[in-house]
């Protein structure tokens, strides 16, 4: 439904060059009658190399890149901001605060950026999270086993509760699971370690100067049932959009996340505590108003915060929500949801659709080029199954985690129940079938 008002009003739109989610964006907008615009990281030194009008920004640079959203905004008004992403997050808090716009403070979307200081505002919140330990990419892990700091008897004084064997390694800059490693004694954790190391050391890592590619961060592991939690906060008011659950066990060694399923099938008690640790988490760490996405491990000692986001569900994951409006009937999708957040508007009547859904992201099937997929047709037949979509193209690089950042596609189901929407993705992704190419080394010099 076209907005009143929306043909005057400009959403910018702050993403990096290789996102899923602006398509999607784009479409939300037009829907609403609204113009769009693009931040992105994209070469500055270059006149618009993409023809499409957009704001050359530094995401590494967040002060900067908001002085020049402000400077863009005083040429042409700005009514609306939205940040797809981690990166872009801390940009968009501080235009938003120069241009009077709703959003997060910035001092909240810096510390959702980075997990350790997170982990410690968290923590002296009260909250559950695993103990944490921040070391310098160039440390060395054997000095640090040697020491005992990781594993132990000194680990007791490290972070909230000390980090034990087993462990997660991590880097700090890098998210959905890329470069999460378990290291289950001191070996593991020797290998894990100098495999983060080299990632972050990376050209494609490098290249996006974050300030945190310096640490590793190393975690107690906590085992249990893990759930994500899609929300909003509205001028300060927390609203549930969705519980998903991930049935699929992530105990490591990587942890490739693959089926999401709502509603949720936890009881309604852990339910009710995991949307109170929520709230509480959110604030601690200050969050105003936007998007957040939490992830939550439960198991007999409570609710364990993993993670909580300035922003939202990632990918296509997103097509996974619908909602309704309990007063004109209107069906909106999330991104719609968040650019009405955004304009500040009311969305007090909005609630998610009455079916159970969800979403696969298909598993990387190997390292290699991919030569073909086989199987898409018989996807679509699957009962509950209602598309799949392919974001590697033919002649790509697949890349296993936890180097690998991104999944071959997606597929999306819906039905009566979670039960069946969970049965409905496993079956769709059986019939799939990749052929892969090795990658070649390069031999010789230049």
């Amino acid at each position: 439904m076209v907005l009143d008002g929306a043909a005057s009003k400009r959403l910018l739109i702050l993403c990096t060059t290789t996102g899923y989610q602006s398509h999607a964006f784009v479409e939300a907008a037009g829907k609403a009658g609204l113009q769009v615009v693009f931040g992105s990281d994209r070469c500055h030194v270059l006149a618009d190399p993409w023809r499409d009008g957009a704001i050359p920004l530094r995401f590494e640079d967040p002060d900067e890149s908001a002085r020049r959203i402000a400077e863009y905004a005083r040429r042409m008004a700005v009514d609306a901001l939205v940040a797809l992403g981690d990166r872009p997050a801390p940009a968009a808090a501080r235009a938003c605060r120069l241009l009077g716009l709703p959003g997060h403070a910035p001092e909240a979307a810096d510390i959702c950026r980075d997990k350790y200081r997170s982990r410690a505002r968290l923590a002296e919140a009260g909250l559950q999270v695993p103990g944490f330990a921040r070391f310098r990419v160039e440390d060395d892990p054997r000095e640090i086993v040697a020491s005992g700091t990781i594993g132990g008897s000194a680990a007791g004084s490290l972070g909230a509760a000390g980090v034990g064997f087993p462990c997660v390694v991590k880097p700090l800059a890098l998210s959905a699971s890329r470069g999460v490693i378990r290291a289950n004694g001191p070996k593991e954790f020797i290998g894990a370690f100098e495999r983060i190391r080299r990632l972050l050391r990376s050209p494609h890592v490098g290249v996006m100067r974050e300030a945190t590619s310096g640490f590793i961060q190393v975690e107690t592991y906590v085992d249990g049932a893990e759930c994500a939690v899609e929300a909003i906060v509205d001028r300060g008011r927390l609203r549930l959009l969705a519980v998903f659950d991930k049935p699929d066990p992530l105990t490591g060694p990587f942890f490739e996340e693959t089926i999401y399923v709502t509603p949720s099938r936890l009881p309604s008690e852990i339910e009710t505590a995991v949307t109170r640790t929520l709230e509480q988490s959110v604030r601690a760490l200050g969050l105003g108003h936007g998007p957040v996405h939490a992830e939550f491990r439960i198991n007999s000692e409570g609710v364990w915060v993993l993670e909580l986001a300035s922003r939202a569900i990632g990918g296509l994951c997103s097509r996974a929500l619908r909602f309704l409006s309990q007063v004109s009937g209107e069906e909106l999708s999330l991104e719609e949801v968040l650019i009405r957040l955004a304009l500040g508007l009311d969305l007090e009547d909005l609630r998610r659709e009455k079916q159970a859904s969800g979403v696969m992201m298909i598993p990387v099937p190997g390292e290699g080029i991919l030569k073909g997929v086989e199987g898409l047709e018989e996807v679509l037949k699957v009962a509950g199954v209602e598309d799949v979509v392919m974001t590697v193209k033919l002649g790509e690089r697949l890349v296993l985690l936890p180097e690998g950042s991104s999944y071959p596609g997606f597929i999306f189901a819906r039905s009566d129940s979670p039960e069946r929407v969970e049965a409905a993705l496993r079956r769709a992704h059986q019939k799939l079938s990749f052929t892969l190419a090795p990658v070649l080394p390069v031999i010789g010099k230049w």
